[in-house]
């Protein structure tokens, strides 16, 4: 969607800070030991307290009302009852409705001590979101942001994991454009200001593709390893964005 005056930026900062703030206490009760299913009932409280609703959940049927993915799932995982182990990463994807407008927003976490190279996925990643979201600018190409994140991936040594996308957003939680997160050069369209849009970055240590897995919606890596994704909700400017679950 394109805001169209500030009672909707209003609307849409509100369940934007209800995004972000689900996110945040569900990653600090991160621990070896938790359970996704204990995360996800707590994201479920939370959500309820507030007055929104969970946008999986509402567009999408999704048997949680988050997406938590451990391990070599790297998207769309069901909460489970299978305790988180140290060494681990898990992702968090939250996003929500309130009065008709959505937000979303995620983060992957460290479960415990990580191997070093974790680290640096996990820093990598949240530096291709930031630098891609703060060239997001009315009027730049909408495969400006794919050029950062190529960029970023390449000079850590990670690789793209295709076909996973940030997306419009606002009056539904997946709208046009997709954005992705590959450079495509005969890519034309252009970002306008007042836009709503997610930029998530998906990266990973060997593969480059998903497969989904038997329960028709848990994505994982193909070619094994680990991956990691940040994202955020935010509204397009000629400048600065305006980061709504931040």
């Amino acid at each position: 969607m394109t805001v169209d005056g500030p009672d909707q930026l209003e609307k849409l900062k509100e369940i934007g800070a209800i995004c972000r703030d689900v996110l945040n206490a569900m990653g600090e009760r991160v621990a070896p030991g938790v359970t996704p299913w204990e995360l996800d009932q707590l994201a479920g409280e939370m959500l309820e307290e507030r007055g929104a609703t969970s946008a999986p959940r509402l567009a999408y049927n999704f048997p949680g009302h988050t997406c938590i993915s451990v391990g070599d799932a790297v998207a769309h995982g069901i909460p489970d009852h299978r305790p988180l182990e140290e060494g681990e990463l898990v992702n968090i994807d939250v996003s929500a409705e309130k009065d008709g407008f959505f937000g979303d927003t995620g983060a992957s976490f460290a479960v415990g001590a990580i191997a070093p190279e974790l680290q640096k996925l996990l820093d990598a990643t949240k530096a291709a979101q930031r630098k891609a979201m703060y060239a997001a600018r009315a009027g730049q190409p909408l495969n400006a942001i794919a050029k950062v994140v190529e960029r970023e991936a390449k000079k850590h040594g990670f690789k793209i994991i295709e076909g996973l996308n940030g997306h419009g957003v606002g009056s539904w939680i997946h709208e046009d454009p997709t954005i992705s997160n590959i450079y495509y050069p005969s890519e034309r369209e252009k970002l306008t200001e007042g836009q709503v849009i997610t930029i998530e970055p998906f990266l990973a240590t060997h593969s480059h593709q998903y497969v989904e897995a038997e329960d028709g919606w848990t994505l994982r890596l193909a070619q094994g390893g680990h991956g990691a994704q940040f994202e955020h909700t935010f509204v397009v400017t000629k400048g600065a964005p305006i980061i709504l679950t931040a």
